[in-house]
């Protein structure tokens, strides 16, 4: 089941007006001369590495992925056509599971969550659900790559240019994207591709943009994560060590801006994920099957209220879902005025190199999932109680060694957090 995107369309286009073999007035139209002195030149126009011959003359390229429609037009499109979405807060139970996205989407550094459980417990629900819940965020008007105004490190090339020159940037809100990741995607579909026969008949070149460019500064969502193909973790893993992604094709070189959250669900029973993949989920919840029976009940009668009329039900949580994306907001503008004791990111270094911890990102995850847990709670300051909430979800995934093992349930990371804490 695929939910609709609530951001702008990745889906590339050529306007006729583009198809002229010479230059125009458009400033989205580049050209490149070349000289018969030089036997070969590579330049960079508008983000795109270009590789020229002898003896070829004017080339204009064409970037059609700048040609977007207005984000409050796609925002509202979307909004009609997608398909209501369970409530985030009539979610029963699983709270390990609700409070690791929470945290995530107060602190997107985090690094994202992987989820695992057996079947039919609610995961795909719960994260699709998160959709409603998700803030606002300043992006560049019409860029297809979701820009920061003000964030180079989240801002493509030509944005980035366009900053350089001092020319003044139109700013809209929009919310925060959530992109499903299919399992049967090509890579193609995922990167973004450049069309190369139309480069070659009529001198144009397009790049479509992918997946990943939707999903910067959103949430890239992988249901059945662990049945994902290795080319495809290849590229993930990739994207969200560098935060860039780059596609290159027949001597065409095109990157873009790739951070993003990313959230992935599977079922134990098939398989487990590469230990390189799993490291890079900031944090990692457990699912059970519900076990009491009066829990159940509600569970399905709740179930059975939606499917009967999910307009009515949506409507019923209105009231708990605004207070709950108040309090995200809340969390969000103090977060960066919580502070944490020397003492207690000590003890919690001290927890990681006793468990044994490869690398760092189990101390960095641990303390901004910590500060998280204080802002989302409405304190400027992290207790342990704090950090013995988290500390089990940021390090029970990272002290695999073997591929063959389970996952460690959590246990021996409470021990320890216990032993060093007290």
């Amino acid at each position: 089941m695929a939910s609709t995107s609530l951001g702008t369309s990745s889906i590339a286009f050529l306007p006729s007006r583009y198809l002229s073999s010479s230059s125009s007035s458009n400033p989205s139209i580049h050209t490149l001369s070349l000289t018969s002195g030089q036997s070969c030149s590579r330049k960079l126009y508008g983000g795109i590495g270009i590789n020229g011959t002898k003896g070829r003359s004017r080339f204009p390229v064409v970037n059609v992925a700048t040609e977007v429609n207005s984000v409050e037009q796609l925002n509202k499109i979307s909004k009609e056509s997608q398909r209501p979405v369970y409530p985030f807060a009539a979610i029963v139970g699983q709270d390990e599971m609700k409070l690791c996205l929470l945290l995530n989407v107060i602190d997107p550094k985090i690094g994202g969550v992987m989820i695992m459980g057996d079947r039919g417990t609610g995961k795909s629900t719960t994260v699709r659900s998160l959709v409603d819940l998700l803030p606002e965020i300043r992006v560049v008007f019409g860029d297809p790559y979701n820009s920061d105004p003000e964030d180079p490190e989240v801002m493509g090339i030509e944005v980035r240019d366009r900053v350089i020159k001092g020319e003044q940037l139109s700013i809209v809100l929009t919310k925060i994207n959530m992109v499903d990741l299919p399992l049967g995607a090509t890579e193609d579909r995922v990167c973004g591709t450049i069309d190369i026969e139309k480069a070659l008949t009529e001198g144009v070149k397009a790049f479509e943009p992918g997946l990943l460019a939707k999903a910067n500064r959103g949430i890239l969502y992988v249901d059945e994560v662990n049945l994902l193909d290795d080319h495809l973790v290849d590229v993930l893993l990739d994207s969200a060590a560098s935060g860039w992604n780059t596609v290159e094709r027949e001597g065409i070189s095109i990157s873009h801006p790739a951070r993003f959250i990313l959230i992935g669900s599977g079922n134990p029973e098939e398989g487990e994920l590469r230990p390189q993949l799993l490291d890079r989920f900031g944090m990692h919840a457990q699912v059970g099957t519900v076990r009491d029976a009066e829990l159940r009940v509600k569970i399905v009668e709740e179930r059975a209220r939606f499917d009967k009329n999910p307009k009515e039900f949506r409507e019923s949580y209105i009231a708990e879902q605004a207070k709950l994306t108040d309090q995200i907001t809340a969390a969000r503008s103090v977060l960066s005025s919580v502070q944490i004791d020397q003492d207690l990111k000590v003890k919690i270094s001290r927890v990681c190199a006793e468990l044994n911890v490869d690398g760092l990102r189990g101390d960095i995850v641990t303390n901004r999932a910590a500060k998280a847990l204080a802002a989302l709670k409405g304190r400027d300051k992290v207790s342990t109680e704090d950090i013995a909430t988290v500390i089990p979800n940021c390090l029970r995934h990272r002290l695999r060694k073997d591929p063959l093992e389970s996952i460690d349930s959590g246990l021996l990371v409470t021990e320890k957090f216990y032993e060093v804490f007290s």
